[in-house]
């Protein structure tokens, strides 16, 4: 099938398979691969994305099913010269390790942050549990998180 769909604010076109996963069509057709393929279950979140603002597990989502509709990887929240405020409290706080884990982390902050600026501490945890680390101990990702929900109470996350 033709699939359209709204790629990191760009509208974007592929032949895909409609059966094929979105993680699939992102790393091998539309070359984003910030998400990341581990476990194909949906149980790890290394390949979390945005699909109409809610965060999924892309390995879990068909490509038939996002015709029309609007997905942000990693990719598309920052870029190397200017990294999304999120990006950059992962850098400050010392929470990137192998990096395997980071982009699925990174969109859940996104997302949670966009949903809750000021989180508590229950809050970050229960945003950050479907994401499996095995570098940091997660201390330094709740640090990341703190950081830039720190940095949004000022304005700086958008």
């Amino acid at each position: 099938m033709m699939l359209t769909l709204t790629l990191n604010g760009q509208v974007t076109t592929a032949h895909v398979d409609p059966t094929a996963s979105l993680l699939d069509v992102l790393r091998e057709r539309l070359e984003r691969p910030g998400s990341k393929n581990a476990c194909e279950q949906g149980e790890c979140g290394s390949c979390s994305v945005l699909l109409d603002n809610t965060l999924v597990c892309s390995c879990l989502v068909a490509a038939g099913q996002v015709e029309g509709r609007q997905v942000t990887t990693v990719e598309g929240v920052g870029q190397p010269a200017s990294p999304h405020p999120v990006q950059h409290a992962f850098v400050e706080a010392g929470a990137v390790q192998c990096g395997f884990c980071t982009p699925g982390l990174v969109m859940s902050t996104v997302a949670l942050l966009d949903k809750s600026p000021n989180p508590g501490e229950d809050e970050i945890r229960e945003a950050l549990a479907g994401n499996l680390c095995r570098c940091t101990g997660y201390q330094k990702i709740l640090d990341a998180v703190r950081l830039a929900a720190a940095d949004s109470t000022e304005g700086a996350v958008s």
